[in-house]
This record gives structure tokens, C-alpha cells and sequence, in this order.
């Protein structure tokens, strides 16, 4: 076992400890805010300053400036920013959604529009894919993005998790927890907190250095996310805000939730401030939250401006006099505020994660969410809407020019003139009587393929229990059968020949991100298979994560079942571009080792953004991986995607 999986020092015990601590002693009836979490600070090990007077070594008045100190403190329902009232007008942005050359571009457009805060969230899983093993660099560097943030006079609000939720896969949490047999995310699970204490120690030694109160711009922490529209476990939210304060951080914390009272009494903590999301109608969204907690500043920490699409589903358009109206309000009410989203980005790679409702829903790679800036960093009417209205309201403001444009490019249509087979990756199986998850075999994304060999002819009903999520059932290169969790199906009838094996190839499509079917999204084959009522035995388990295909072999062959194809094309220039996936099937496509995303021809995502960066002038290389047969050999790039949704589920 992971050692970080075991309950690491007494872990659940300090905060049942501080639990009832709270309950007893500490409560809000017994202590005034301030000496409450002066205590906590006090009791974290900190330096025992509360989260009243927060000083920072800043220049001036915004976090780029020249002067020698800040405070961020609250009075009542008012943020104030070196004792004068400040509202926090925020935009959220993913660092890990944007290419690390595009950060300053989109956080100047984000300052251009009139506001004066990022918000960012950190994704667990983009930052610990293997258990121990951190990456903090490049696209990773989630300090390098604040302080760029704080180099262009913006403030950051910093949510660090350990769970998102943001459509991302498994709302942020590692592919890998999943390996250990019965764990429970996002509750007092010891060998959950251990590893998310782990992290999110890691996290506070790269990002607490950059809280206001040690001369940066992090102005505010989140403890976890919207909690109260998956449980009540106040146990379980203490460890997570005893972790941020191990950590070492020191400005206020924060909850997010629904607005409902069942969701603000399950994720809310009573020393911690507590803000609200919703899309439209602040005035009544805060008339209720006035019922359950007065005399702190009001913010809605996620105010949507759009909203994000599924595989299959129309593509979502927001409200747009819906979203001016409710800005208009905040701002001539003084609520604090955060556009979620303000640039969105994209999915890239197997990083999409998925909802359930009736039925099982994976997201689009694209995560345009109709935000004033396109998934391309290109400002929409709604941004310029949003920018008057905000200017209307900073009476002798001044804000920045809009950068320049990025250019974007067509690209002639080119051809992918060779291919591989995708059972060309097949290497290492793992033996096992009963087919196991993905994750129990060492793989967090991807595909995985199992193979059985009947001995004799065989011809029935094959059913498939627990199938995570989408499957393909070949012998040979015979296509026996299709499934899709997105409809219920497990089960299809087949005729097999002997001695020739049957491969059951699944696709993990995004773990759920939101609701209690996280809790054990585990992907390929999860139990059994039977073919009629019999279970079967003796499979191979052939792992392909598909992140190294430098080991293809490709050759001008015919092309049938799951493949590879290759192209090469040149630029005179380099810009964004969209490329054209219509005519294809459904796949990956990496270009120049860039994993870009998905296809899938139901759309209503048609068009895969590729950023100029990482493009060449002098050649590049696109692999699609197909895994139908449509008879589609060609790409080209567009200036603008395309959402058409070709089936409607």
C-alpha cells in the first residue's frame, strides 16, 4: 500500500480531536469570530495573527505596485483591501486548461475587462498522476501562473482542492486511489486523508509563499468544494482545513456551495467565511443566505455565464441578459463576485470528466462554456457587454488596452498517408482468472484491452457486469458487437470461432466528476463476464495508456479496426488553428506529441483546438487514432470550430 494511504500520524484522530474541541468550546456561541480563528491559528502553529488583519509587503495599491503593505480584512458583509471596502470582481481560469505561452494573454484580457481578481483551481491529479511523484513545472507550475497573475496587478483566489469537480476527471482526484480496494474520496477515509494530506502539503510549499500575508497576491484559500451537494460530514471538511493550515495557509478560508439549506449546512464550517454559487438572481439568492449566516461578506463564488457540454447534447449557449443583469446587481449592491468561467480552455488529453444523471454523460474536450473569452482566448460580444457595464460602475478607473490579437490560421487540408494497428501496443499482459478495473493494473486513463480464447465454437449471449464505459468486441478483425454506458448497454450476442481470441478493447471516457457515482467510477470491466449465464475465466489484461507512441511502427497499409494514423504538413506560419475532425469516427489525436483530445462524430464538439505553440513552421506530425472505419484519411484546420451535433442522443 501507498504509505501516504495509512492514517498518517494520528491524523483522524487530531481532527476528531478538534472536532469536539469545536463543538464544545469553541463554538460560536462561546468565541467571537476573531478570537476563534485566532485560536486556530494559534493552535495550527502559525503566527498568531487572525485572518482580520492580514498584512503583506505589496507595492501598492493592486499587487504589481510600489508601497511597502497591505491588509485584507472583512468588517461585517465588507472585504477591505488596506481599510477601504473592496469588492472582488473574479474570473476563473485553469492554468491547466491553457497553454503556459497564452497564461499572460489571458490574464491581461481578464484585467482589460475590468476585473481585479483570478481564481484558479489546482487539479490533484495534474499535479501527483503517479502516487509520490509531483510535477510542479511547465504547464505545471501553478506559482509561475499567480505570479504572473500578480506581475500583471491582479489578486488570486486559490482553490487548491484536494477535490474540483469542473468537469474535470474525477473532479481532480488521482486516477490511482482507486487502486486501493474499498476507499471512500471525500470523507474521513483515513488512507483518502493521507494522501490528500500529502498533496496538499506539497501544494502549500509551492503556493503559501504567495499568500497576501507574505507578499503575494493570494488573497483567499477554498476548503474542498461545493461539499454540501454530496454530504455532511463536518469531520471530513475539519481535515481538510486543518491540512491548509499544516500547509501553512493563513488568509481567510472559504466554502463554496450550492444555495439551498441542505447544501450550505453540509459543506459549510462555522469559522470559515461561506460563499454561494448560482447562474441568475442574486437578489434572491442572497435573501436566502441571509437566513442562514448574516454579518459577513457576501460573494458568489461561481457566477456562470455558460455552461459545458456533453457527448451527444446540444452545445450550451448562456443567458445573456440573464448573466447582465445579475453582474449589474452585484455590482450596485456591493457582493463580491466570480465569473465562472471567464476563459475556459480545454480539456486536453483524457482529462474530461463526466456527470450522471439518468444515465452515464462524459464531456467534450473542449471547455469553451460560452465564457466572454472563446476556447481560442478571443473576447465575444459578452465580454465587451461586460466590460461597459463594469467601467460603468469604476467611475475614473483606468484599464488596460486589450492585448494584440493571436493570429489563427487555416490549414489546407492534408492526408495521413500511413497507419499502425492499435493491437501493434499489445505487450506485458497481466494473467487473471476475473478481468480486473484499470486502475487494480497500475493505469489511470486510456484504453485496456481483455482477451479470452474459447476452445470450442461457441455462440450466445455475452454480458458484461460493471462495464466503465465505452466497449468494442472483436475476433480478429471481425467487429462482433459496440457498447456504450451512456445507454445501459452490457450485453450483446455473438458467435465465436475457436482457438481465436476474443478482445473486449474499453475506452475510459472521463470519470464522474460530481454526485455520489464518483465514489466508484473505476473503468473497464469492474467484475465479470458472462456468455451465457457462465462466467468466464483465464483473461489477459493489456494495458494501453497510449502516452508513448514513439513505438509505432507505420507502413502504407490497408486500414481496418482500431488504428493509427500518420501525417505530415508544413506551415509558412504558425497560428491557432481548429482542427476538422468531420468525417472521422471517433479517437485521440496528438499533434507534434501533444495529446489534443477527443472526436467522437455525435458531436456537438466537430473541431479539436491545436495552439499555435505547439506548432512548427518547418514540419509537423498529427496522429489520429480511429477507432471505427469511415473511410476518412484527411484534416484540415478551421479559424473557428465547429459544434453541430450530427446524432442527438
Amino acid at each position: 500500500m501507498d504509505e501516504a494511504l495509512r492514517d498518517p500520524a494520528g491524523l483522524s484522530s487530531q481532527v476528531r480531536a478538534e472536532e469536539q474541541s469545536v463543538d464544545t468550546g469553541n463554538s460560536r456561541g462561546r468565541l467571537g469570530r476573531r478570537e476563534f480563528l485566532e485560536a486556530a491559528a494559534t493552535a495550527a502553529g502559525l503566527e498568531a495573527i487572525g485572518p482580520l488583519l492580514l498584512r503583506a509587503r505589496q507595492h501598492g495599491a493592486s499587487p504589481s505596485a510600489e508601497t511597502a503593505t497591505h491588509t485584507f480584512t472583512w468588517r461585517d458583509e465588507v472585504f477591505l483591501l488596506d481599510g477601504e471596502p473592496f469588492q472582488v470582481r473574479s474570473g476563473e481560469m485553469h492554468y491547466a486548461r491553457i497553454p503556459r505561452e497564452y497564461w499572460r494573454d489571458r490574464l491581461k484580457k481578464l484585467k482589460s475587462m475590468g476585473l481585479n481578481t483570478v481564481s484558479t483551481y489546482m487539479f490533484w491529479n495534474f499535479h501527483e498522476a503517479s502516487p509520490g511523484k509531483f510535477n510542479f513545472s511547465g504547464r505545471h507550475d501553478a506559482a509561475a501562473f499567480v505570479r504572473t497573475a500578480q506581475e500583471e496587478g491582479l489578486w488570486v483566489i486559490l482553490r487548491p482542492g484536494p477535490y474540483s469537480c469542473a468537469e474535470w476527471d474525477f473532479g481532480g482526484f488521482p486516477g490511482w486511489l482507486l487502486a486501493t480496494p474499498g476507499i471512500r474520496v471525500r470523507s474521513a477515509d483515513p488512507r483518502f486523508l493521507g494522501a490528500a494530506r500529502r498533496y496538499m502539503l506539497h501544494v502549500g510549499s509551492e503556493l503559501a509563499p504567495l499568500q497576501v500575508s507574505r507578499g503575494g497576491p493570494i488573497l483567499m484559500t477554498q476548503v474542498e468544494n461545493e461539499y454540501g451537494s454530496f454530504g455532511n460530514d463536518h469531520l471530513y471538511m475539519r481535515a481538510i482545513r486543518r491540512m491548509l493550515l499544516d500547509a501553512g495557509f493563513n488568509v481567510p478560508l472559504f466554502t463554496a456551495d450550492g444555495p439551498t439549506p441542505r447544501m450550505l449546512t453540509g459543506g459549510t464550517l462555522p469559522d470559515v467565511l461561506a460563499f454561494i454559487n448560482f447562474g441568475s438572481g442574486p437578489a434572491k439568492q442572497f435573501e436566502a443566505f441571509a437566513r442562514f449566516r448574516r454579518n459577513v461578506p457576501r460573494m458568489c463564488a461561481e457566477f456562470y455565464p455558460g455552461w459545458f457540454d456533453h457527448w451527444g447534447e446540444v452545445h450550451h449557449h448562456g443567458n445573456n441578459q440573464s448573466l447582465m443583469d445579475g453582474v449589474e446587481w452585484m455590482l450596485s449592491n456591493g457582493v463580491s463576485f466570480n465569473l465562472y468561467m471567464f476563459h475556459g480552455g480545454t480539456s486536453f488529453g483524457y482529462m474530461n470528466g463526466a456527470n450522471f444523471a439518468k444515465a452515464y454523460q462524459p464531456d467534450v474536450t473542449s471547455y469553451d462554456y460560452d465564457a466572454p473569452l472563446d476556447e481560442a482566448g478571443r473576447p465575444r460580444a459578452k465580454y465587451f457587454d461586460l466590460k461597459k457595464l463594469i467601467e460603468q460602475h469604476s467611475p475614473g478607473a483606468q484599464t488596460p488596452p486589450l492585448p494584440a490579437a493571436l493570429p489563427l490560421i487555416e490549414i489546407p487540408r492534408f492526408e495521413l498517408t500511413e497507419s499502425a494497428r492499435l493491437d501493434s501496443l499489445l505487450d506485458n499482459p497481466v494473467h487473471s482468472i476475473q478481468p480486473k478495473p484499470m486502475e487494480s493494473v497500475g493505469q489511470s486513463y486510456g484504453f485496456i484491452l481483455y482477451r479470452w480464447t474459447p476452445e470450442r465454437p461457441t455462440k450466445g449471449r455475452l454480458n458484461i457486469i460493471r462495464m466503465n464505459d465505452y466497449a468494442l468486441i472483436y475476433q480478429g478483425d471481425n467487429k462482433l458487437a459496440e457498447l456504450d454506458r451512456r445507454f445501459n448497454q452490457n450485453a450483446a450476442d455473438i458467435d465465436l470461432a475457436p482457438a481465436q481470441p476474443l478482445d473486449i478493447l474499453m475506452e475510459n471516457m472521463g470519470r464522474i466528476n460530481y454526485g455520489p457515482r464518483m465514489l466508484d467510477d473505476r473503468k473497464g470491466i469492474t467484475e465479470r463476464v458472462l456468455l451465457n449465464g457462465k462466467e468466464l475465466g483465464g483473461w489477459q489484461i493489456f494495458r494501453l495508456p497510449l502516452d508513448n507512441l514513439t513505438e509505432l511502427q507505420f507502413s502504407p497499409k490497408p486500414k481496418r479496426g482500431p488504428r493509427f494514423y500518420r501525417g505530415n504538413f508544413q506551415l509558412s506560419s504558425v497560428g491557432d488553428t481548429f482542427l476538422d475532425m468531420r468525417g472521422w469516427g471517433k479517437g485521440h489525436v496528438w499533434l507534434n506529441g501533444h495529446h489534443l483530445g477527443r472526436f467522437w462524430k455525435i458531436g456537438p464538439q466537430q473541431t479539436l483546438f491545436c495552439p499555435a505553440p505547439w506548432l512548427k513552421a518547418d514540419g509537423n506530425e498529427m496522429i489520429v487514432l480511429e477507432l471505427e472505419t469511415t473511410g476518412q484519411t484527411s484534416v484540415q484546420g478551421l479559424r473557428d470550430p465547429v459544434y453541430e451535433t450530427v446524432e442527438i442522443d
